[in-house]
């Protein structure tokens, strides 16, 4: 009996099979796995690697390969070369990666009380949103993101957002009726612009740029870094330096996989991590500084910078954003901080 033929058609199916599932693996450069002694963890976020949550998760990458002496690998990944920020928490979940830092903005549809941090003007400091953070609603919307199977192992900041357009200077909330403005997916960003009589589209950041260039949205809400580093500013006459959203990430990892590691591994990671928050939180402030003194100096984007009377009246006219996020949450921990903020008053000085 001729074997050949046989022979032939297993490598065909050999090939089929490896075709296959070679058209549903990601893009993992498995020549860096090393050792079977090795704890890897695969890094992957959605921005540059020279933006502040890139720097960060190289400087993590560089310390802990360092502290532990070669037997932990973070490999990172930056600008969505695994995965887009839309498949990302999946994929942590499933265990392909083991770290990401996605916009807390990005995590309402699986936790919404994860929005309290789009409120506008809830914040006026980084000392406010470590407060936050570290306190009972950090610490509830850890649990919640638990039961979904993640843990939150740290918030790294961009910064605070300011406004720009292309029709007019904004200074008073009227002066947002009738104009559009890219957001992302997040109800309470809706209807923060809801409540100023303006328009808002959800839209993807990669598609940001063209959107406004080919005038789809006429503005947009984006920390400084991000307005610079995007060119963003080429698109838009306007700038108002408002500060009145913070723009932060939650470093996340799978419940899964953190309770496999080894507790000496976990601490070092964890204080690792911890370090290099402090640093980026800092690196994010002096980024910021220095993106919007360049900003200053171009002649092509006009900036109006709000005074604190100013803005009180912004918070007032975002006021309703809070009272439909209160009525729209049931937990308890949120419901009572809301209440703490505002004490039914949206006056800033009375908080």
């Amino acid at each position: 009996m001729n074997k050949k033929p046989f022979h032939g058609y297993l490598i065909m199916i050999a090939a089929i099979f490896l075709l296959v599932t070679g058209c549903t693996s990601r893009a993992v450069d498995y020549d860096q796995v090393g050792p079977k002694d090795k704890l890897i963890i695969r890094f992957s976020h959605v921005t540059g690697a020279d933006t502040p949550k890139g720097l960060a998760a190289k400087r993590l990458k560089d310390l802990v390969e360092s502290r532990s002496g070669g037997k932990i690998e973070v490999q990172v990944f930056p600008n969505s070369t695994l995965y887009s920020d839309e498949a990302e928490l999946e994929e942590l979940r499933r265990g392909d990666i083991q770290l990401i830092a996605p916009a807390i903005t990005k995590l309402w549809e699986l936790v919404p009380e994860a929005q309290i941090f789009d409120l506008p003007y809830l914040f006026s400091t980084q000392d406010d949103v470590r407060k936050l953070a570290e306190g009972p609603v950090g610490k509830r919307l850890n649990e919640l993101l638990e039961v979904q199977g993640y843990k939150v192992l740290a918030v790294w900041d961009n910064g605070f957002k300011q406004i720009t357009n292309n029709e007019r200077m904004i200074q008073n909330p009227d002066d947002f009726k009738n104009l559009s403005f890219r957001i992302m997916s997040s109800r309470v960003l809706a209807r923060q612009f809801d409540s100023v009589g303006a328009a808002s589209v959800v839209l993807p950041f990669d598609e940001l740029y063209q959107a406004l260039e080919q005038g789809k949205v006429n503005g947009e809400e984006n920390t400084v870094s991000n307005i610079t580093n995007k060119r963003l500013y080429v698109t838009q006459k306007y700038l108002t330096k408002s500060d009145h959203g913070y723009l932060g990430y939650f470093v996340l990892t799978s419940k899964a996989f953190w309770d496999t590691i080894p507790i000496e591994n976990r601490k070092l990671i964890e204080d690792t991590i911890r370090e290099v928050t402090e640093w980026e939180r800092n690196l994010s402030l002096e980024i910021d500084k220095k993106e919007y003194e360049y900003l200053k100096t171009r002649s092509d984007v006009r900036i109006y910078e709000l005074n604190e009377k100013e803005k009180k009246a912004w918070r007032s006219a975002f006021y309703p954003t809070y009272e439909w996020f209160a009525k729209q949450t049931r937990d308890d921990v949120i419901q009572e901080y809301i209440q703490m903020v505002f004490t039914g008053d949206p006056s800033p000085e009375d908080r």
